[in-house]
């Protein structure tokens, strides 16, 4: 059976590219599913790629991913600062879940520094912009490939 990487997306990342590009970059997000589509082809790994703007339909992603996935990439966008509900589903996947954000968390906004969802997760990518998802996708290959997951 092929093992699958989801990758789950939140809030206004369907406008990258278009919102504040001189912070989150140029590419749009289906660039960056066909950067991670490529990679994982490459390995014989499948992909979930999803984003939605609406918390609750993150919750469902996360609990699904945990029963289908071999590991899950999140970014949770805006929810990552203000969602315990995202935490709490988090907290039940068994796989292992690289949380990443296009920019520096931590060069921006106050509030912005904290992440309600980095202590559920096993690692974060953070400040490489769209290269990030692939960073990810070739840690959580290299797991896959090792049977560590």
């Amino acid at each position: 059976m092929q093992k699958i990487i989801w990758v789950i997306n939140g809030p206004n990342l369907n406008k990258l590219g278009e919102r504040q590009p001189e912070l989150y970059g140029t590419q749009p997000l289906a660039t960056i599913e066909q950067n991670c589509r490529h990679l994982c082809a490459e390995h014989n790994i499948g992909l979930e790629f999803h984003q939605t703007n609406h918390e609750g339909l993150l919750v469902d992603w996360v609990q699904t991913a945990s029963e289908k996935a071999a590991a899950l990439i999140i970014n949770a966008a805006a929810y990552t600062h203000t969602s315990i509900a995202l935490h709490d589903a988090l907290k039940l996947v068994k796989v292992p879940i690289i949380e990443v954000h296009l920019s520096n968390i931590y060069q921006r906004e106050t509030f912005r520094k904290e992440s309600l969802i980095s202590p559920c997760v096993n690692a974060v990518i953070a400040g490489f912009g769209g290269k990030g998802y692939t960073m990810a996708i070739r840690s959580l290959i290299e797991q896959i490939v090792n049977d560590k997951v």
